[in-house]
């Protein structure tokens, strides 16, 4: 039986996500704070809750660690949960701008602390989520932690130009199976704009938006499709790949920047203190 691990699955495309690969035949673990909630979502996946706070980095090192103790391998990792546009400047726990730890820098120190098990399995796959609006993005290297100017959105599209191009540098290193997906515009509770304008305006678009259940569709594409390579990026087929059926898609130029991505791993590595090391053996 493949072992995945599914990370934010207690609601919305995460647990859709989890519940799905469990109907297939997986043995899933949903990696997420609540117990309340992490339970439950267990309960009605059939999967099993363990605790992870990404926007702690000695929760992700005590998850890894249990993992690497309790399993030989990992054939599926779905880097899926996130924060989005945070109305004001928030921290981690270790300081770093909240969108930006959580959503980028928990996710690589996740990936590189259950690397040897993902090497020990035959077809390892590592599935990172982005969304459509990592093109709006833009690294901003003089000032990832939104320490001079904070932006709540401009902070949330930089995380998630960030997701696309540490799954294109991870592909690059380690010749794993490193796939890209994104939901379009679905139902979820991600947002709190703390805005009541902006609130509205996410009301509005989501009259348009698909179910949390059809927006996780790219996401299991990009995790079970047999045709899929590494590098690649699934998303909604529909007009600005807002909703519709998983298709193969293009990221933007940005998210293509290999000069860009090295000096982000680089980054990444010396905030977390995780170094993935010279990676040779791909799959």
């Amino acid at each position: 039986m493949d072992i995945a691990i599914v990370t934010g699955a207690t609601g919305g495309i995460g647990y859709h996500t989890a519940l799905q690969l469990a109907e297939d035949g997986k043995q899933v673990i949903i990696a997420a704070r609540g117990r309340e909630r992490g339970l439950a979502a267990a309960a009605r996946t059939g999967g099993t809750w363990w605790e992870l706070d990404l926007g702690d980095l000695a929760s992700v090192r005590r998850f890894a660690q249990r993992f690497l103790e309790s399993y030989g391998r990992l054939d599926l990792l779905i880097n899926n949960a996130g924060v989005m546009a945070v109305p004001r400047r928030e921290l981690t726990t270790d300081g770093f701008e909240r969108q930006f730890g959580v959503n980028h820098l928990g996710h690589f120190a996740l990936t590189g602390l259950l690397m040897p098990a993902l090497r020990a399995a035959a077809a390892p796959r590592v599935v990172t989520v982005t969304s459509g609006l990592h093109r709006r993005g833009r690294i901003d290297f003089d000032d990832l932690m939104g320490e001079r100017r904070y932006r709540q959105f401009g902070a949330y599209s930089q995380s998630k130009l960030a997701n696309v191009l540490f799954a294109l540098e991870l592909a690059r290193r380690t010749g794993l199976t490193s796939v890209l997906a994104h939901p379009g515009v679905a139902h979820t509770d991600l947002a709190r704009t703390g805005s009541a304008m902006r609130d509205v305006i996410i009301r509005l678009v989501r009259l348009s938006a698909q179910s949390a259940e059809a927006g996780a569709l790219p996401i299991l594409r990009a995790a079970s499709g047999p045709e899929v390579r590494t590098g690649q990026a699934y998303g909604p087929d529909g007009p600005g790949e807002r909703r519709g059926r998983p298709t193969l898609i293009q990221v933007s130029g940005r998210g293509r920047d290999e000069a860009a991505a090295r000096r982000l791993w680089s980054i990444s590595e010396e905030l977390t203190g995780v170094r993935y090391g010279t990676l040779t053996n791909a799959q």
